[in-house]
């Protein structure tokens, strides 16, 4: 095995779970198991090929699980795993930080979120 070198430990974080999509699919299964069904309504600009890719980086990584039934129609279902609820302090202070980005720059947080489960829109 190679032993890789990073300049900084962020930089091992953000190899884990950087890019656009990563973080969002985290916040969604800090709300419970999710089906592939799920994250393309809750996601509707990802591509299925995009989603499985992070999926599995993510798997790869162990900070999600995938639990697979075995009837017809396929069913699969993924979910944090211990590793990946050790993330949670992080991926909450990256939406409280969006929030306050949001707020700064728009005003009405709510005037540019979805309407989601993950936005609390009152």
């Amino acid at each position: 095995m190679i032993k890789k070198k990073y300049n900084i430990s962020v930089e091992a974080t953000l190899e884990v779970i950087g890019g656009k999509w990563k973080c969002v699919i985290l916040c969604h299964l800090t709300h419970g198991k999710k089906r592939t069904s799920d994250f393309k309504r809750l996601m509707p600009n990802i591509t299925q090929k995009m989603l499985t890719q992070q999926l599995r980086e993510l798997e790869q990584d162990g900070i999600v699980t995938r639990k697979s039934y075995n009837q017809v129609p396929p069913k699969v279902e993924y979910e944090l795993s211990e590793y990946g609820w050790s993330l949670k302090s992080i991926l909450d202070s990256l939406c409280a930080w969006g929030d306050n980005h949001i707020i700064k720059e728009y005003g009405d947080k709510f005037a540019v979120l979805e309407d989601n489960i993950l936005n609390n829109k009152p």
